[in-house]
């Protein structure tokens, strides 16, 4: 029979489910709207902000009440407190597909500079992170959490490339300025989805075995001094 703990647990893992799942389409909607210049879809992008904002509060009340009223201890504990970090990022997420259909609003009436190859790639190499990084917190799966930590430093290269790109754009003709700009924005808040599935990811492998891997702490193989071990969500 489970505890109330364990309810309130598994109360808290829905509530961060359910946000993420609209964070993930908040975030398809915005590379969707980007790709295809559709200004009423980063209408509906920019709209859809506040679910997410308002979902951030009530799991922040929830883990604080946890932690006031049923004092988790172990792998309950680091739950609760990778939870709230998850939390965080989640909401940055939906702020940066708002931000990325703002850019693209900027672009319309623009002509291309050149078809974009690189900056879908990157792209959907981000998507791919922030999903593998939710679904490795729906699993517990630290293996999954560790490969979406090791690809953030393809999307980094992938960034730097598209700017020296633009940049010659730039140099080259003054009048590729205004497109060529938001570009780079928007590579960046592009860029920065995947430095948030990296914290997301993180956060997982805390979670699941109390190691701390965050500015490279994984050389250091100690586990979390939070123990005994204590049955949670997995």
């Amino acid at each position: 029979m489970e505890t109330h703990l364990q309810q309130q647990l598994e109360g808290l893992r829905s509530a961060l489910l359910s946000m993420a799942a609209l964070v993930e389409e908040q975030i398809a909607r915005a590379v969707t709207a980007f790709m295809e210049r559709d200004v009423d879809l980063c209408d509906q992008v920019i709209a859809g902000d506040g679910p997410i904002d308002a979902m951030e509060l009530e799991i922040d009340e929830q883990c604080i009440r946890l932690l006031a009223l049923q004092h988790p201890i172990a792998r309950d504990l680091r739950f609760v407190a990778a939870s709230m970090k998850i939390t965080i990022d989640l909401e940055r997420l939906g702020d940066i597909a708002v931000n990325i259909s703002k850019k693209t609003k900027q672009l319309t009436g623009l002509p291309n500079l050149k078809p974009l190859v690189d900056l879908p790639r990157m792209a959907d190499l981000s998507q791919s992170m922030v999903k593998d990084s939710l679904n490795a917190f729906v699993r517990g799966d630290e293996q999954l959490a560790m490969d979406v930590c090791d690809r953030d430093e393809e999307v980094n290269q992938l960034q730097d490339q598209i700017f020296e790109e633009l940049l010659a754009f730039m140099k080259e003709d003054s009048g590729s300025v205004p497109q060529a700009m938001q570009l780079i924005f928007i590579s960046r808040h592009i860029e920065r989805l995947a430095d948030h599935a990296t914290n997301i990811a993180e956060g997982v492998v805390y979670f699941s075995q109390g190691r701390v891997i965050k500015h490279h702490a994984v050389e250091d193989p100690t586990p979390s001094p939070i123990r005994p071990e204590s049955g949670g969500p997995a």
